[in-house]
């Protein structure tokens, strides 16, 4: 499954389920929700569950079920990973 271009629209459920991990390529967690902007609707956190013992060497904000938050503009690309940029979530 190809990722999507810069720009292309990506359905929620897609991207909810998949595994998260850093540039480096090791895994982060899991994709539990999408955290947006109601007013603009702009997307602005990662929820994710299942973090990994890597993932807890980052200080996350936490969502209200206490799943850490990696923010919207650290996603470098969405295929059959979400990879993300560590130095963007630091």
């Amino acid at each position: 499954m190809a990722g999507p271009t810069k720009g292309e629209k990506v359905d929620a459920k897609v991207i909810i389920g998949k595994t998260v991990v850093g540039k480096s390529g090791k895994k982060i967690g899991v994709v539990s929700d999408l955290v947006y902007e109601v007013r603009t609707g702009e997307l602005v956190f990662l929820s994710i569950k299942m973090p990994s013992a890597y993932a807890k060497s980052f200080q996350f904000e936490k969502d209200d079920n206490g799943n850490d938050e990696i923010p919207f503009n650290s996603i470098v690309s969405i295929g059959d990973f979400v990879v993300v940029a560590e130095e963007d979530i630091i």
